[in-house]
């Protein structure tokens, strides 16, 4: 496994252990000492909590996703795992909100954990690869810890990025501790993939997550999952953004404005004529969103620009949404007037495979052994998914939502977890890991 000491079940030790697994399993009773284990941890794991939301780490924060970034790092080489922190490359994706300089030094999420834990590579053809996948940046600026630090409230655990994703960085964490507590190293590498810019569509680790997936079994995201849904998701909504940007000409509002070009009137009306793209019925979603215009009051507006949210279910619709708008574009109110389009592809969706499908109903056995119901979402809520770029290009079943139930992300005042979620995410994420890594969850 990699761990210090290369600790592992001896050859006999393990296949008693396997035994009185299935047995356990078989007779839909929780499996041991998982289950123990997973009950030990709780107190440990606030503990990880409360440290990770301690740290602001803003998307735009590169202090804040360094310091986490050494956090995690810390903890992962204490667990056995050999890690690499990578700076962002040539590759970056640039997006309206992409800053100029992408750079060490630029403040971009692009701090990126990557661990690897490795094991007997070719002992056995069954053994397996998997990814596991989370994110430590959040939405939230510098300076709002101070009035909303980590607190627990009754069953909730509040917190800034604590549903979003800082508990899905300590279901990692305390996983890992829960297989090195057992000695279990069955797999043939187990890899942690943890960016710093996934609130802005990650601009520089979307390549890494597609690359490194190609090479896995298995990929797991723990993203979190709503408080009155226990589910995990192989769908996500692919998301895209649309830039209107036009330009007129500057006049005297008051005493000339005949020898202006309204680049407001021509927003209306390029708004107006693109109100109607939305297709409910195949999950397209079209929604104008921002608006900006004007320098002043009494000036004719020379430029105007406005963007739009785009929700997609199929990676095929970009390209037809797409091709509507710049065909709307053409028509003009005022001929005078210059209007471009600008078009991001932000994410892709995560599409339901029938892989994911059997997984994901292996992992609804998992979880009954804890006689809990474990709901299967293959449609898109709306929400993207760092998921979606990993499985761009691998046959291996990716699978989204291994956190806690929580509520609040992206809100200021009422982000959760529910602290009742810990114990059974805990047990099911090390079984899936367990069940996968050994060639019995197909």
């Amino acid at each position: 496994m990699g761990f210090p000491g290369r600790l592992r079940f001896s050859l006999r030790s393990f296949a008693i252990a396997l035994c009185m697994g299935w047995a356990a399993y078989a007779s839909g009773a929780a499996v041991e000492p998982v289950l123990s284990l997973s009950q030990k941890e709780k107190p440990a794991f606030l503990d990880t909590l409360k440290e990770l939301v301690s740290i602001e780490s803003g998307s735009a924060d590169r202090e804040g996703l360094d310091r986490i970034a050494d956090l995690i790092a810390g903890r992962l080489r204490s667990l056995g795992g050999k890690v690499e922190l990578i700076e962002p490359g040539a590759d970056v994706y640039k997006m309206f909100d992409t800053p100029e300089r992408v750079g060490k030094m630029v403040p971009v999420p692009v701090n990126v954990a990557r661990t690897i834990y490795p094991t007997r590579s070719g002992v056995s053809n069954i053994l397996k690869k998997i990814l596991l996948i989370a994110h430590m940046d959040t939405v939230y600026p510098r300076g709002m810890l101070a009035k909303q630090p980590f607190r627990i409230d009754g069953e909730r655990a509040y917190g800034l990025g604590i549903a979003d994703d800082k508990h899905g960085v300590a279901l990692i964490l305390h996983g890992l501790a829960i297989l090195k507590a057992m000695n279990f190293s069955e797999y043939e590498t187990l890899t942690v993939f943890i960016n710093g810019d996934e609130e802005v569509s990650s601009p520089a680790s979307r390549h890494h997550f597609t690359r490194l997936a190609v090479e896995q079994d298995a990929v797991m995201s723990f993203e979190g999952t709503p408080v009155k849904t226990d589910q995990v998701r192989l769908a996500t909504s692919g998301v895209a953004a649309a830039t209107v940007t036009v330009r007129g000409r500057a006049s005297h509002a008051g005493s000339a404005p005949e020898l202006g070009v309204n680049s407001l009137y021509e927003l209306a009306h390029q708004l107006l004529q693109m109100r109607d793209l939305s297709e409910p019925a195949v999950g397209l979603k079209v929604n104008w969103t921002l608006a900006k215009a004007g320098v002043v009051r009494n000036m004719i507006p020379p430029e105007a620009h406005a963007q739009a949210d785009i929700r997609v279910e199929r990676v095929s619709d970009y390209d037809g949404i797409e091709q509507k708008l710049k065909e709307r574009v053409k028509s003009r109110l005022l001929p005078d007037a210059k209007v471009e389009l600008d078009f991001e592809r932000r994410r892709p969706p995560l599409q339901a495979t029938d892989a994911a499908r059997a997984l994901a109903s292996h992992a609804q056995r998992i979880y009954a052994e804890l006689g809990k119901q474990l709901i299967v979402q293959d449609r898109p809520s709306g929400g993207g998914t760092d998921a979606a770029f990993a499985a761009l290009k691998t046959k291996a079943p990716v699978i989204e939502g291994f956190g806690l139930q929580g509520f609040g992300a992206h809100s200021t005042e009422a982000e959760y977890v529910l602290i009742g979620s810990i114990e059974p995410r805990l047990y099911l994420a090390v079984r899936m890991i367990m069940e996968i890594a050994q060639g019995k969850a197909r």
